[in-house]
């Protein structure tokens, strides 16, 4: 009986090892529209959201959907153009102001499944003074979808569904399989199910030693 009780335990206490000794979950980012302030020639991540900006005449400001894990790392739009390069041929208008935009939808690696990314694009939003960058941006990529938070969720009806949700991240290494209850240890169902069949056995290695009694 102890030699059909190892022999049977053996391979659930393995998959207790494995599971223990699995490593960690393949770290996560976040799918989102990153905001950016034009810097010259470069970007810089803005400090504001797009409704609570309000960038003067003359401003370039971007917009870059992909999947990041903070701010540090979050993706920048792939061209920086100049003002005059967007908005040169947007003649100025009294009582209006002019706001660049730069406007990167990623790539097919980012996107939402089942969706294809739309090509970047730029536009010059003409609007009233005292406007805010997510009235510019109404005024040049609509639809516009924001969650009930006010995040800005979807640029020219891209993505159609989604909003700001964990993922995993595409630039962190493959983790080796977890199992499916926490990171730091095998699952309680897993435990639990050893220990019974352990239980189980001693019982009957008990039975049989009072039957020889």
């Amino acid at each position: 009986m102890r030699t059909r009780l190892a022999a049977f335990a053996a391979p659930l206490l393995a998959l207790v090892v494995l599971a223990t000794g699995a490593g960690p979950a393949q770290a996560a980012g976040y799918r989102y529209w990153a905001f950016w302030d034009s810097a010259g020639d470069a970007w810089t991540y803005a400090t504001q959201g797009p409704a609570s900006a309000h960038p003067g005449d003359g401003s370039v400001q971007g917009f870059r959907f992909a999947v990041s894990a903070d701010s540090k790392d979050a993706s920048q739009p792939r061209t920086a153009p100049s003002f005059e390069a967007v908005c040169g041929t947007t003649p100025t208008k009294d009582g209006t102001k002019r706001v660049a935009l730069v406007i990167d939808f990623g790539t097919p690696e980012d996107a939402t499944a089942g969706e294809t990314p739309p090509a970047a694009r730029n536009a010059c939003a003409q609007v009233p003074p005292d406007a805010t960058t997510a009235d510019a941006l109404a005024a040049v990529a609509k639809p516009l979808r924001y969650n009930s938070a006010a995040l800005l969720c979807a640029i020219g009806g891209y993505p159609r569904t989604g909003c700001g949700e964990q993922v995993a991240d595409p630039s962190a290494p493959k983790a080796e399989p977890a199992n499916t209850g926490h990171d730091s240890g095998p699952s309680v169902g897993l435990l639990a199910g050893v220990a019974a069949v352990l239980a189980l056995g001693a019982a009957a290695i008990w039975q049989a030693r009072r039957r020889r009694n």
